[in-house]
């Protein structure tokens, strides 16, 4: 948070629609732990853009979902490029190392950092590392040789990790969306890169396998709500809960008992079909 990824995405998308592309923006806002609710401002943050005839803007609540995305944030990538965007831009969250499920969804996978020398390399971790394939140091007029102090350590930073697809060596760039400093750079790799695994043949791998990544997000969902859902479940879950807040039992002796009552009530279902 705070880094300018607002700020970052109008100025990128208002030049992407006067070049005559269709921008479509889904923004994933966090949302409280205590009333579920989300303040969805993005539309507000990116007024210029909101108002271009070109583009659209998506907020969403997190809703509790891992990743820095929403639950249905896939679907609704496809549904905007069906709609005719031919560009899709995803605003994460952007908490920490957490989120980075959105690196499993799209074809290139920017990481914002604001400048601040080789501190900021105590937050930036090795996970979120070897997932980049643009590192954006943002905010560049506010302090430019602070910015260039940033991008040489994050530079040497890059050096011990292993980059996403081989063909392509991850960037970093200074950008200043309040001055347009590197936003004429950043478009251009972000080309360089589609067309560098395209070629390699990377880009279509990279697709199938978000597919079957996707695929495993679906089932552990579908499973989790069904283990909720279970009725023999439901009768034991609100104590089991309560026994281990209390400390009368170990989180992993419940998880256990939980998970055996789920499945002796799928046996049992199976076995009364079988019956009939």
């Amino acid at each position: 948070p705070g880094v300018g990824k607002s700020t970052l995405i109008e100025a990128l998308g208002t030049r992407l629609t006067a070049a005559g592309h269709r921008v479509a923006v889904l923004a994933i806002d966090p949302s409280s732990e205590r009333s579920g609710g989300s303040i969805l401002g993005d539309k507000t943050r990116m007024e210029r853009l909101a108002n271009d005839p070109n583009a659209f803007i998506r907020p969403s609540p997190a809703a509790g979902v891992l990743g820095g995305v929403a639950r249905a944030t896939r679907e609704s990538l496809l549904l905007c490029e069906a709609a005719g965007f031919d560009i899709v831009i995803v605003e994460t969250v952007g908490t920490g190392q957490s989120e980075t499920l959105v690196a499993d969804m799209v074809d290139v996978f920017l990481v914002l950092l604001q400048p601040g020398g080789g501190d900021d390399l105590q937050g930036l971790k090795k996970g979120v590392l070897e997932l980049a394939d643009i590192l954006v140091v943002t905010k560049a007029d506010q302090d430019p040789e602070r910015a260039r102090r940033s991008a040489r350590d994050y530079k040497a930073a890059l050096r011990i990790v292993t980059p996403p697809d081989a063909p392509w060596r991850p960037e970093v760039i200074i950008v200043s969306a309040r001055t347009g400093e590197g936003l004429d750079r950043l478009g251009e790799a972000i080309a360089t890169h589609r067309r560098v695994l395209a070629e390699a043949g990377l880009l279509e791998a990279r697709r199938r396998r978000q597919q079957v990544k996707w695929m495993w997000a679906l089932l552990e969902d579908a499973l989790l709500e069904r283990f909720r859902a279970a009725p023999q479940v439901a009768a034991i879950l609100e104590e089991t809960e309560r026994a281990v807040a209390a400390g009368e039992r170990a989180p992993a002796a419940a998880a256990e008992a939980l998970l055996e009552a789920f499945l002796s009530g799928r046996s049992g279902n199976r076995a009364r079909a079988s019956e009939t």
